[in-house]
């Protein structure tokens, strides 16, 4: 059985200003998305499945889908705030959605082999997903067994703004021990990278640190786990504005728990992406340049 991709695509994008999930970047209109998809494809991922929200469908669909159809087995899925387990109710004043693991949750119903996460708006590079991909198949019938894939911290800095990144901790058998999520990472006035604290303070951001860029492989019993998980976080922030369920906060625990062994896959790979608005120009000409270079055709889809 081939593996399944999930794309995480419900996010607003509000520091970029508007659904970049959409913006056409590469030569022939193409988002990041495609290049993901098409990447996925080479590599043996044998269905994707996109979470979204509502409110963008008929866009997504006609803008995005439409150029796949032919091409592999596509289910959406829809990310809502009430969509929540029995005896739960969001503040009536909450607008933002339940964060990143929240958005795994909605696949449970539609994936039953092994899969791999990615972000919408993220480019990661040919050679991530044949590393996620080879993982995957590695670990068909098994459960317990994830894998990140990780980036050097040094391929992922964007040039107009501070990141947010998860910090891995990775034992001697390549094994995640934790993953932290460090805000505001960036080039000092010095050249070293630094981040920005919980106080407003800065400090040192180790320069060989591998990071999480969210890409996971998880096997479909994740998802059990995480039910469990979500009922234990909205019993503590079921009325909170702005509490969030990410994945990593399941995976610690996880590993916390010895429920799972998470391996985490090095890639090459250089991320780049649309964090600002300003990445936008160097994130066209890298596409262009990549394209001339042959790693991807003029039209990836016809």
């Amino acid at each position: 059985m081939k593996p399944t991709l999930f794309i995480l695509a419900a996010g607003m994008g509000s520091r970029y200003g508007g659904l970049k999930q959409l913006d056409p970047l590469g030569p022939g209109g193409e988002t990041i998305m495609d290049y993901s998809v098409y990447d996925a494809l080479r590599a043996g991922f044998g269905k994707i499945v996109f979470v979204i929200r509502h409110d963008f469908e008929d866009d997504f669909r006609n803008k995005v889908i439409a150029k796949y159809k032919d091409h592999v087995d596509i289910d959406v899925v829809f990310q809502d705030i009430n969509n929540l387990p029995e005896g739960f109710h969001p503040n009536p004043e909450r607008t933002k959605p339940w964060g990143t693991n929240h958005a795994v949750l909605m696949g449970k119903d539609v994936i039953r082999e092994p899969f791999g996460v990615i972000n919408a708006d993220d480019y990661y590079g040919p050679e991530t997903f044949t590393i996620l991909a080879d993982f995957l198949r590695s670990v068909e019938g098994k459960k317990g067994e994830y894998c990140m894939v990780g980036f050097k911290i040094e391929n992922t800095i964007s040039e107009n703004g501070g990141v947010s990144r998860g910090l891995c901790e990775v034992s001697p058998e390549g094994l995640l021990t934790t993953v932290t999520e460090c805000h505001d990472i960036r080039r000092g006035a010095d050249g070293h990278l630094v981040q920005t604290l919980a106080d407003g303070s800065t400090a040192p951001f180790p320069e060989d640190a591998y990071v999480s860029m969210n890409v996971w492989g998880f096997t479909p019993d994740y998802f059990d786990y995480s039910e469990k998980a979500f009922i234990k976080f909205l019993s503590e922030n079921a009325d909170q504005l702005k509490a969030e369920f990410y994945i990593p906060s399941v995976v610690n625990d996880m590993i916390h728990n010895n429920k799972c062994t998470l391996t985490v896959k090095q890639t090459p790979s250089k991320w780049f992406g649309v964090t600002f608005a300003a990445d936008r120009p160097a994130t066209v000409e890298r596409f262009r340049q990549l394209v001339a270079d042959g790693v991807y055709p003029e039209v990836l889809f016809s």
